[in-house]
């Protein structure tokens, strides 16, 4: 769910804070007002959710002292600065301070609102980038995120956990929506780089002046970022759709990881997405360099091999999105569970993660079908499924599994509740919760 922003309010004069603070909760804002900069620094930190607006002119620490220190504690910060009228030199000085825009009294309201909305969504987006980013940093969190119980996926995370500890570079390959680049954050969060840069480039966006120029350099000096092989000095590089390289750019990486000696200095993780296509990377890419960059290699399963692992990756993206949505999620019956094991997903997770808002969108309309939302784009009569049989008994426990975790969690593990509703005695519920790994301790 997105974060409620703040709007504070800084001005030496009641009136003005009382009226700008009305104004903008009656347009659904959050308001906080401060009589001075220094009461407001007391409150507002790097991580301040909102925005502030702020006077020029104040008695003690004036508007733009008050702005340089919140520049000076969080460049990203928007800060709207109210003018006197006609006071353009004074405006011009806070826009190159740092300040995300500037009112001129006397100022129209309406025009207040639309500058706090821009703020407000700006500054909403640094702090879920910032959520993300340290999420991404917590190894531990990644590697909850890399759901599942299949022997594949423990598998996966043993191999994240090893090769995270290794020096040497690493290929990563696996079809499409797999959640490669995912596996390479895991790979640089439980390794000893984890506080060290992280630098993700796609080869595959970028023509090959530019890509060459992003990775090698030179920079001018209007640009805003180092060559990618510098900025990422000491810590991670990962090259999406490595096999977009060129022939030339293949040998200039080729020499940067030469130059670096044993051990790499920066490691570089390179991802493929050819599996699908019928290649490989070992023949999009010169050999020398495959076998310098596949020194250490993971390959992310296939969605269709991990099981039942689709039962509970489901469950879990349809919750969530319910939750966003503010519904019910739709209950799985057998027959749509014996469905989503047989599809063949070619879209892997991200195709699941899409089949999952639209199942949640269709209960919430109280129409449709989880099979409607299998079909083939090309038979769009009839149902995408694998040839790859499975026995009947493996179908009946993956859905009695997913009935299981689904009531646990719904009566946040009340095993009386779960008993009732299942009509199971004690004694069988406890081991077919045994059997399938499942601990009420993870639902309370």
């Amino acid at each position: 769910m997105a974060q409620a922003m703040k709007i504070a309010i800084v001005d030496d004069e009641q009136d003005m804070r009382q009226s700008i603070s009305q104004w903008l909760a009656l347009s659904g804002y959050d308001t906080e007002t401060f009589g001075s900069a220094e009461d407001a620094l007391k409150t507002l930190g790097p991580d301040y959710p909102g925005i502030v607006i702020s006077d020029i002119k104040m008695p003690g620490m004036d508007g733009m002292q008050f702005l340089k220190k919140l520049m000076g504690s969080d460049s990203a910060l928007p800060v709207i600065m109210i003018t006197g009228h006609g006071d353009v030199p004074m405006a011009v000085e806070a826009m190159r301070v740092g300040a995300f825009d500037f009112l001129e009294k006397p100022f129209n309201p309406d025009r207040m609102s639309e500058l706090a909305k821009k703020a407000t969504n700006a500054r909403r987006l640094v702090m879920d980038n910032r959520a993300l980013r340290r999420e991404l940093s917590d190894g531990g969190q990644l590697m909850k995120k890399l759901i599942g119980q299949s022997p594949v996926m423990e598998r996966l995370r043993e191999d994240i956990l090893d090769l995270g500890q290794a020096d040497g570079h690493v290929l990563i390959d696996g079809e499409t929506g797999t959640g490669k680049t995912l596996v390479a954050h895991a790979l640089h969060a439980v390794g000893s780089r984890a506080g060290k840069k992280f630098v993700l480039v796609s080869c595959g966006a970028l023509e090959e002046d530019a890509l060459a120029k992003r990775l090698f350099g030179p920079m001018q000096p209007e640009d805003a970022q180092l060559p990618a092989i510098e900025e990422a000095r000491g810590g991670t590089l990962v090259l999406e759709d490595i096999e977009a390289l060129s022939e030339s750019l293949q040998a200039r990486l080729l020499s940067a990881i030469n130059e670096q000696g044993t051990p790499a200095e920066t490691r570089i993780v390179a991802i493929s997405n050819l599996q699908e296509a019928g290649r490989t990377s070992e023949d999009a890419l010169r050999s020398d360099l495959f076998y310098r960059l596949a020194a250490l290699r993971i390959t992310v399963p296939p969605l269709r091999q991990r099981g039942e692992d689709i039962l509970t990756l489901f469950t879990r993206l349809s919750d969530q999105f319910a939750d966003e949505y503010g519904c019910e999620a739709p209950q799985v019956s057998a027959q749509e569970a014996a469905q989503l094991l047989q599809a063949p997903w070619p879209g892997n997770v991200r195709q699941l993660i899409n089949v999952a808002e639209r199942a949640v969108l269709q209960s919430r309309r109280g129409s449709g079908t989880i099979a409607s939302l299998l079909m083939s784009d090309h038979d769009e009569m009839q149902p995408v499924m694998t040839t790859e049989g499975k026995p009947l008994k493996e179908y009946v426990e993956a859905f009695e599994r997913m009935l299981i975790d689904n009531t646990m969690r719904r009566h946040k593990g009340s095993i009386a509740s779960v008993m009732d509703e299942l009509c199971l005695p004690r004694r069988t519920l406890n081991e077919k919760m045994a059997k399938y790994g499942l601990q009420r301790s993870d639902y309370l």
